[in-house]
């Protein structure tokens, strides 16, 4: 398994941050559902905001692994069903069955960016729209981070659902 390409994928959004934020595209939109001026954005631990924010990256794109290639819903069943591992074991002929017939569909760019746009309507929306609805924002701010969010998650999505290489039974 190419485990390189998670690490790869968490710094899409950094990069994409990087050029959504900026203030020639949201970044203007951003600060002022925020409230932010540039004296309120100076200093800070920057080292540190991008070493969390890269580590949450890093979990974002562990977790659509399953969530876009469908294979693994499978494979975590059948790893509880005796004889799993064992070469020649009937549970591993049928998982070995399953890959060869199935082990592929679903698994390009397109179909892992669609599940982007998923994630982010089910997932992402509803969590910004809670909290800025506690919050007292803006649906400009909603929009903002949901735009972001929905890029982000297209990319990632598409990238390990196009690229990640599962394990060999």
């Amino acid at each position: 398994m190419n485990y390189y390409l998670f690490f790869l994928t968490a710094l899409i959004p950094l990069i994409v941050g990087a050029i959504y934020y900026h203030p020639k595209v949201a970044g203007t939109a951003w600060m002022k559902s925020n409230n932010f001026t540039n004296a309120d954005l100076e200093g800070g631990k920057m080292w540190l905001i991008f070493g969390l924010a890269y580590l949450g990256s890093l979990f974002i794109s562990t977790a659509l692994m399953p969530m876009t290639i469908h294979q693994m819903g499978y494979l975590s069943t059948m790893m509880e069903v005796e004889g799993f591992g064992v070469a020649g074991s009937e549970v591993m002929e049928e998982v070995n069955n399953f890959r060869r017939n199935y082990g592929e569909v679903g698994r390009d760019f397109g179909h892992g960016a669609f599940h982007g746009v998923l994630y982010t309507g089910f997932l992402v929306i509803p969590v910004l729209g809670i909290n800025a609805l506690f919050e007292r924002r803006s649906f400009k701010y909603v929009a903002v981070h949901a735009g972001y969010w929905l890029i982000v998650l297209c990319l990632m999505g598409g990238v390990i659902s196009q690229f990640l290489i599962l394990p060999k039974s």
